[in-house]
């Protein structure tokens, strides 16, 4: 019986596991809606021309997240970026960074 609970348990663990990674995972279809605004100063799909504005077209996810969450507690400073960073949830962050790491 003891090993019927702990194969149950393992499994248990191991689907919420992967559903939380799941829904860590940003959707990059959502995130092209909601990053129209980044193409002010990024450019169209993140593809930046101008050097004071980074590319962000393929940068990783993770990278281009933990950007934004250290705008958004203002653990970088940048005057734009430090405005508009605080008005987006962790799935418009997750979003966007998925989008933008879709892109070749």
């Amino acid at each position: 019986m003891l090993g019927y609970r702990v194969t149950r348990l393992l499994i248990t663990l191991a689907l919420m596991s992967f559903a939380s990674t799941a829904i860590a995972a940003g959707n990059p279809s959502a995130g092209k809606f909601k990053a129209i605004s980044c193409q002010v100063c990024h450019g169209k799909d993140g593809r930046s021309t101008n050097p004071l504005y980074p590319r962000l077209a393929g940068q990783h996810a993770a990278y281009i997240e933990k950007q934004m969450h250290d705008f958004k507690a203002k653990r970088r400073i940048d005057p734009v970026m430090n405005e508009m960073a605080p008005s987006m949830s962790d799935r418009d962050i997750a979003d966007i960074a998925a989008y933008f790491q879709s892109i070749k």
